[in-house]
């Protein structure tokens, strides 16, 4: 690990070494130790009780965090026909099919999230190795693939976000900006950790909540007590 910088430390000063906190008191050490000149973004970092080399112990899914994520999403939409004029209507950022594809191929990859209709799947699945690295590969799962194309660029654009768990258990999401206070912070935490709660495989055993940390962008992180994601869920 290399040298933390001076705001660094002075920052990680504020908060109490081996402590838990609950979460408005750890998303409001969040907003006061960031020290950066841009608006930093607030993670959540939850290391599950799972083990996701077991297919039935692989926790994914999306939420659609109240209060957005702070970020502009540009929207790629794969449709033909009314679809395309769906998904324009509805703000999508570009709409197309296999001119799309082709320009994908030559290297363009201009966009946040993809959406595509079943009908073209077969024409996105070219470019499958191309999107899937990176995330950006439409999946039905994740709800970015279907007919209803208005209202998963409305998702999209209004704050879903999409999450995996991670080879050791760990599931990482972005839950908004610093600029939005505690109580934006703390709605998009619970919508959060009410579709985490949802999501817990029967298969797993033990403790489900190991541990929790909550950071900025380039803040150090803040121990939540797992004990208190029921005092936040409705």
């Amino acid at each position: 690990m290399g040298k933390r910088g001076k705001k660094y430390i002075s920052a990680a000063k504020k908060i109490s070494p081996g402590k838990s906190y609950d979460f408005a008191e750890a998303l409001k050490l969040a907003i006061e130790t960031s020290y950066v000149k841009f608006t930093e973004t607030v993670d959540v970092a939850v290391r599950l009780g799972v083990d996701p080399r077991h297919a039935d112990q692989m926790v994914r899914g999306s939420v659609l965090l109240p209060n957005g994520t702070g970020k502009e999403v540009r929207v790629l939409v794969f449709a033909k026909g009314e679809k395309e004029k769906e998904a324009k209507e509805a703000g999508a950022d570009f709409v197309g099919n296999d001119d799309l594809v082709e320009k994908i191929k030559g290297g363009w990859l201009g966009f946040d999230k993809a959406v595509a209709t079943p009908d073209v799947m077969s024409a996105v699945g070219r470019i499958g190795k191309i999107l899937g690295p990176r995330g950006l590969m439409p999946n039905a799962k994740s709800g970015t693939v279907t007919f209803d194309v208005a209202r998963a660029v409305r998702e999209l654009k209004g704050g879903k976000i999409d999450f995996r768990v991670e080879r050791g258990g760990i599931v990482h999401a972005p839950v908004g900006k610093v600029s939005f206070g505690v109580d934006k912070l703390l709605g998009n935490v619970a919508a959060f950790f009410e579709t985490i709660m949802r999501l817990k495989p029967a298969s797993s055993k033990g403790t489900y909540l190991k541990s929790i940390t909550i950071s900025t962008t380039m803040g150090p992180g803040i121990k939540v007590d797992p004990a208190y994601v029921k005092t936040i869920l409705k």
